[in-house]
Parts: C-alpha cells; structure tokens; sequence
C-alpha cells in the first residue's frame, strides 16, 4: 500500500508539473538582454520577444542590463528563481568570458539552464575599396611574406572581432599586428586613413559601408555564405579552415529549470523563428535563425566554451 501510495504521488506530481509547464506563461515573464539597446543582441532579442509575446498572451518585458562583457546581465539571472519567468538573451559572450574574467560572479556551467539558441552572423573580412588585396589569401600571402607589418584593427580585448581575429591568426598561421579600439567606427576610421589594413567587421554594421563601395568584403567568418552578400566566400572556401567565428545569441535561465517547462519554452522559440515575418526581419540583418533542441545548445555552448579558452590561450591572453 505504501508503494502504491508513493507511486501515485509520483505520477501525481509529474502531471501535475507537465500541466504547470503547459500553462506558461501565467504571468509577465522579465527577459534581460546583457548588451547595449540597439547592440546586435538587443535587436536579436528584442524581435523574437515580441513574437513571443504574441504566442503566449502575457507581456514579455525586456531589460537591458549592459556591462562586463555580459556578465552583468548574466549575473541577475543566475540568482533568478527557476521558473521561467526570468530568462537571459545574450551573445556567445557568454561562452568567451569565462576565458576572459578571472572571478566571474557565476560558475557558466552550473548556475545556467540552456534553452535555445536564436540566431547566427558573421563577421566580414574588409578592406578598403582600393586596397592591393583582391582576395583572403592575398591577405594572408602578403602577411606570411612579411609577418608583423600589416595592422589588423578590432574592437577592443575580449569583444567578438578580436575573438574572430584571433581565431584567423591561428587558422591562418599569419603574423599581424593587432591593433586595439574602442569599437568599429574607430576600426573603420583608422582603415579609411591607412593605420590599418584589415578588419573583422560585423555585418550589421560593415554592411552600409560594403554596399556604399568603401570597402572590398574578402569573406565571411561563418561556415555557410551570408544571404546578405551571396558573393562573399565563407573562410574556408577563401582557403582558410579552421577560422569561422561567428556571433550567434541564445536564450537561457536560471540552473534547476523543470525539464518540461524548458521544452515548452523551447518549442515557443522554434515556433518564433519560423514565422516568416521574424525570418525576414532577422534576415534583412545578416542573421540566420538557429534551430536546436536544449541538449544540442547545451552542447554547443560547451564546445564553444572549449574552443574559445584554446583560442586566447594560443593567443597568450590571460583571464583578468
């Protein structure tokens, strides 16, 4: 009898739990974007928010909370309770800052629930228009004959470009001199004048100055060709492998999230993404909507984690 008790508890509580996750959301839930508004992951997040919105019939309430690399947003929500009314939209900024920070206020594997990633988008080689480099692996030649003299620009220590720079460096067996700013239109800038040669601009803001003819786009750091500009190899079909670092957002929640609740919410976010009225807007921005079940994100963010902590250590960058 007692048996029997406990197991008609059990199933109790599981249907119970299952109806619960069913039902979400019954309440406002609190996103926090980690980044800037107007940043790539506010814009991201903000259109699949809105969608969700929609799905779900309760407010979808975001909130910047901007600083340390993320780590600031990322912070509040691993100290949120675990009921998926307080959620995290950041960049794979989260995976990098454990290579970056020393004392993060948050253990990344453990105080995290990943639920889905949103979307992916590269990063450009560029050139100015009139640069001598028609090609990638002009670029790398003219840098394998002369290491150290040509400047690579990024925007500054632990941000995406460098990252991405890092990761070409490697890839490419190159020699440059690295070139550090404050952020792209410094880049750019300095580029324009003649300080420094390359760049790994992100497409939502190279983008303008691709198509006003300032400058030559050599290829793109993600693993397939950008619907955005057709014509620009991926590094590898450049003749560089190994180097693809794209900038791609996800969504997550506090550690100790009931597994169902994280498949509903999942399941919304697919949902989001296909509707067509999300894609085109993603689109028109250089994304490409990410498709993943929890475990596979999971999986990604630590392959990620691994891959960027192998990066700046080749890289001699210490965490600070």
């Amino acid at each position: 009898m007692k048996v029997l008790k406990l197991f008609t508890g059990v199933v109790l509580a599981g249907l119970a739990l299952h109806a619960s996750a069913q039902s979400y959301p019954t309440k406002p839930v609190h996103v926090i974007i980690s980044f800037t508004p107007g940043s790539s992951t506010d814009i991201v997040g903000r259109i699949v928010l809105q969608k969700l919105n929609e799905l779900w019939g309760q407010p979808v309430v975001p909130e910047n909370r901007a600083g340390a690399g993320g780590s600031i947003g990322s912070a509040a929500v691993a100290k949120a309770p675990p009921d998926g009314y307080t959620l995290l939209i950041n960049s794979n900024a989260h995976c990098v800052n454990p290579a970056i920070y020393a004392k993060l206020p948050y253990d990344t594997l453990k105080d995290f629930t990943e639920i889905a990633p949103l979307a992916i988008q590269p990063n450009v080689f560029v050139v100015t228009a009139d640069s001598r480099y028609k090609t990638l692996m002009d670029f790398v030649k003219a840098a394998r004959d002369k290491p150290g003299s040509l400047n690579i620009g990024h925007a500054g220590v632990g941000s995406g470009t460098h990252l991405n720079t890092e990761k070409f460096i490697d890839a490419a067996k190159i020699k440059v001199t690295e070139v550090p700013f404050k952020g792209t239109p410094e880049v750019i800038a300095a580029m324009l004048s003649g300080d420094v040669q390359a760049y790994w601009a992100p497409i939502s803001a190279g983008m303008s100055l691709v198509k006003g003819g300032k400058l030559r786009p050599l290829a793109v750091s993600t693993a397939k060709r950008n619907a955005q500009l057709p014509d620009v190899p991926t590094t590898g079909e450049a003749g560089i492998q190994g180097a693809d670092a794209p900038l791609w957002f996800g969504l997550w929640g506090p550690n100790g999230m009931p597994r169902e609740l994280v498949a509903k919410i999942n399941a919304d976010v697919r949902k989001a993404l296909t509707d067509p009225a999300v894609k085109e807007r993603l689109t028109a921005g250089g994304n490409d909507t990410m498709d993943m079940s929890p475990e596979q994100f999971q999986k990604l963010v630590r392959t990620e984690m691994d891959e960027y902590s192998r990066v700046l250590k080749a890289a001699g960058i210490k965490p600070q």
